[in-house]
């Protein structure tokens, strides 16, 4: 019984993770599109600059979100001390990481309400 959760959890794990890296790449190719669009064909280098930032930021904060859970549920089953700690300062430092980047998300939309 002990094999077959192992392996669904690996399973989901790397789910986790696929889904992470796909998320990220939609958003960095959303971001180029936007960015191309924006800054060859309609000569706003700077908001387009503003706009693909936000956009592969948005990425980004969603595709850690994933990663997160998936260290959490990598280290679910038997952890050791060692594999506790890693977990830690792993989720402390993509948490800041997102963190950080949803505080800039949000300064930005807060300057473009004003």
């Amino acid at each position: 019984m002990s094999e077959i959760i192992n392996s669904f959890n690996n399973i989901v794990v790397n789910l986790c993770q696929v889904l992470a890296m796909i998320v990220i790449l939609i958003g960095i190719l959303k971001s180029l599109v936007i960015y191309i669009k924006d800054a060859l064909f309609d000569k706003k280098a700077f908001e387009a600059l503003k706009e693909s930032r936000l956009e592969i930021g948005h990425a980004f904060s969603l595709g850690l979100a994933f990663l997160i859970g998936a260290s959490i549920l990598k280290t679910i089953l038997a952890p050791t001390w060692s594999d506790i700690g890693q977990l830690a300062a792993i989720i402390a430092i993509r948490t800041g990481l997102n963190f950080f980047l949803l505080r800039d998300i949000e300064s930005h939309f807060k300057k473009k309400d004003t």
